[in-house]
């Protein structure tokens, strides 16, 4: 016969909570909760409490009219030991939408007399783990005790990872079964609905991995013709496949008390026998007691671990914050605290992300790497921080990095500005002892049901790709930082606002200065000019040295009153409104050649100018900075012979680039951030002239239009000018 292989996680879609039976220990009712008739029973029920427990039977005439006050509390749900025809029953029962559920289960004379020794037991658990502060030690002084109370040959402690594996981090035995501790078992062992019945659940036993279930009576409950749900019920009979796996397992009976913390299942107290063992509802009832004990502890170790690395952790970022306060930027500010930066999720290596930007720290991917990583993040929606130890699993191709970026948390602190802050954790390859191979499939033939696995033989992985885990500590503390940094900048943009809006005023008043003081001295400076030339002309007799004293008066007031001139269309740029058109370039060029004709007069220039592409801006301006450019172009040739002068252009996608180019003196690259600065000459003013305002004038031109301007020079090797416009809405993209 053929075999198919079949997931154990099949077995997750079996319907636990409603299996349609009991175990047989016990006896189950179910009674109208108003008239206590019952409504469904299980087969074994006249069996084991008599003949007259029969469906359609009153509850109060069996047991008592008591039975009416028992459903009182506040959770619906009770316990009680009563006698039946010579026999000692202890009942559980809670009450459902289907019904009272009743729980019947026998009880001897010497398990109740043996109840007394429990709470001496219980108390000295109770001050045992106070004193404790590790997890490990906790949980094996709940094995220890626990398997005194309950009797059971073998107590483990399983806590789950993230990933609900099961490791056994304690245990207690008698040495009939064989030892896991330190074993990991996978979460397919407990599947998903089986783990959240546990967390509704806390306590189930299993007295013998080989009895037949007793069904229920009629199979549907009579309230909403639906199967009756037993999540609640001490009773309830468990998988086959669970039945098989404890018999592979070599335990013929088992116990599980779940171990909550903050009311999510953190582990399991998990008891075994080799041969089947019976536990009266009392004496289970201690042990889960006992495993509240411990719960209420660890989650008491777990939150003071927590809170003093939380502690920890905001001290490092109140000190790196205050740190960036002082620094010029963020980025900068991280790199000279790479120690605090780090420290801020106890990470070996970080990184931030501006645009294209990558300024790391520690042991990081490389700059194309974490470029990679951030456009990975940004490709989705995801957390502000996201984080995980295995980056490799979530990430595709991450494992050529996974040395030193297994694990990463990300904090997201610009969307507009695509600024991501990251921290890595290289790979700690590790081996794992699993209780058997959890990779081995169930084997089943063709129209069996699933069968679990058979070997819990010491199994072992080399696990790789995977970081030390983040902390909840750690993680949250990088969220905390994000949200410093989120601030941090809020508070430097609304400055660098508030800055701006009063630079902004500043510069209108030193405009409207400048456009005073410009328009006002232009008068006196021509008055000087024309009364040193009726000077000159009324007075003949005037010697050599006098003249020449004139001609210079002439002369500084001429260049005086040029440079007001400047200063005033300078200052008028700030103000004039642009009006964009379409602009022939190449005939402003012609015109601009032109008016410098009388300036060329006696020179040997030779001009290329290609056929330029049109511009989109204001046609005044433009021209007024083309005249600058190629004036200059002119006058710092002066020296070559032929001057060469190149005006070219090409038009681009999104913009118009075009270059004025000479083979005239140049300048020294070093100096070039100050050639577009108002008054900054790097050449003397005996050599050539000028106001030191054309290029500041011509710079700002191509500002107001949006476009941007550079320029390149070599000593005695010429100089070209590069400045590119945007094009029109109707033009761009087009080439």
């Amino acid at each position: 016969m053929s075999q198919q292989v079949i997931g154990v996680e099949n077995c997750a879609s079996e319907p636990i909570r409603i299996p349609g039976g009991i175990q047989p220990h016990g006896a189950l009712l179910v009674a109208d909760p108003g008239s206590f008739r019952l409504l469904q029973i299980s087969a074994n029920a006249t069996e084991i409490l008599g003949p007259e427990f029969a469906l359609g039977a009153d509850l109060r005439r069996l047991i008592g009219p008591e039975v009416e006050t028992w459903f009182g509390s506040e959770d619906a749900s009770f316990q009680r030991t009563i006698s039946l025809r010579d026999r000692l029953f202890a009942i559980v029962a809670h009450l459902t939408p289907q019904g009272g559920i009743f729980e019947f289960e026998p009880v001897s004379a010497a398990e109740l007399a043996s109840l007394e020794a429990l709470n001496p037991r219980l108390r000295r658990l109770a001050d045992n783990i106070v004193k404790l502060e590790s997890v490990r030690e906790l949980a094996q002084a709940a094995a220890r005790e626990i398997r005194r109370i309950s009797g059971f040959n073998r107590v483990l402690v399983y806590s789950f990872d993230p990933e609900w594996h099961g490791t056994v981090i304690a245990e207690d035995g008698d040495g009939v079964l064989p030892s896991y501790l330190d074993l990991r078992f996978p979460a397919s062992d407990i599947p998903a609905q089986a783990r959240e019945l546990y967390r509704l659940n806390p306590i189930r036993l299993i007295p013998s991995a080989s009895y037949v279930p007793a069904p229920l009576v009629p199979p549907l409950s009579p309230v909403d013709g639906q199967p009756l749900d037993l999540s609640f019920a001490a009773l309830r009979s468990v998988s086959p496949v669970h039945l098989e796996y404890m018999r592979n397992m070599g335990t013929l009976a088992s116990m599980s008390m779940s171990i909550l913390v903050e009311e999510k299942l953190w582990g399991l107290i998990s008891c075994h026998n080799a041969e089947p063992r019976q536990l009266a509802p009392q004496i289970r009832a201690a042990c889960d007691f006992a495993a509240k004990l411990v719960a209420l502890r660890v989650g008491a170790v777990e939150r003071g671990a927590h809170a003093a690395q939380r502690i920890r952790l905001k001290q490092v970022e109140t000190d790196l914050v205050a740190r960036l306060a002082r620094a010029d930027d963020i980025e900068t500010g991280l790199v000279q605290e790479a120690r605090l930066w780090l420290s801020v999720a106890d990470a070996q290596g970080a990184a931030i992300v501006a645009g294209e930007q990558v300024h790391g720290v520690g042991t990081t991917p490389s700059e194309a790497e974490i470029r990679e990583i951030a456009d990975w993040l940004r490709s989705e929606p995801r957390p502000d921080t996201f984080a995980t130890d295995f980056l490799a699993q979530d990430m595709p191709g991450a494992e050529r990095f996974a040395p030193v970026a297994s694990g990463l948390i990300a904090a997201s602190i610009s969307q507009l500005h695509s600024r991501l802050v990251l921290w890595f954790r290289p790979e700690v390859i590790r081996t794992v002892t699993w209780g058997g191979d959890p990779h081995k499939p169930v084997i089943a033939a063709p129209g069996d049901r699933l069968r679990p696995r058979t070997s819990f033989g010491e199994w072992q992985e080399q696990v790789r790709n995977r970081a030390r885990p983040w902390s909840r500590a750690e993680v949250e503390s990088a969220e905390d930082f994000r949200n410093a940094l989120i601030n941090f900048v809020l508070l430097r943009a609304e400055e660098q606002a508030a800055l701006t809006d009063q630079l902004e005023r500043s510069n209108r008043e030193l405009e409207a200065f400048s456009y005073s003081v410009s328009h006002d001295l232009r008068a006196p400076f021509r008055h000087i000019v024309g009364y040193a030339e009726l000077l000159r002309d009324r007075v003949t007799n005037l010697d050599d040295k006098s003249r020449h004293y004139l001609g210079s008066i002439t002369e500084a007031a001429l260049a005086a009153g040029q440079l007001v001139d400047d200063l005033l269309a300078f200052s008028q740029l700030g103000r004039a409104s642009i009006a964009s058109t379409r602009v022939d370039m190449r005939k402003l060029v012609d015109e601009v050649r032109r008016a410098l004709e009388p300036d060329m007069q006696g020179r040997n220039i030779v001009w290329e100018v290609d056929d330029l592409p049109p511009a989109w801006g204001d046609a005044s301006l433009l021209r007024q900075a083309l005249s600058n450019l190629i004036e200059n172009a002119v006058k710092y040739s002066r020296g070559a012979d032929p001057a060469r002068i190149v005006i070219s252009g090409v038009a681009n996608p999104a913009e118009t680039v075009y270059s004025i180019a000479d083979n005239g003196v140049g300048f020294d690259m070093t100096y070039v951030d100050k050639l577009f600065g108002v008054f900054q000459r790097l050449h003397r003013a005996e050599d050539f002239e000028g106001t030191g305002i054309g290029l500041a004038l011509t710079k700002r031109v191509i500002d107001r239009h949006g476009g941007w301007i550079r320029a390149e020079g070599k000593i005695n090797h010429g100089a070209i000018f590069t400045f590119a416009l945007p094009r029109g809405n109707g033009e761009r993209g087009r080439v």
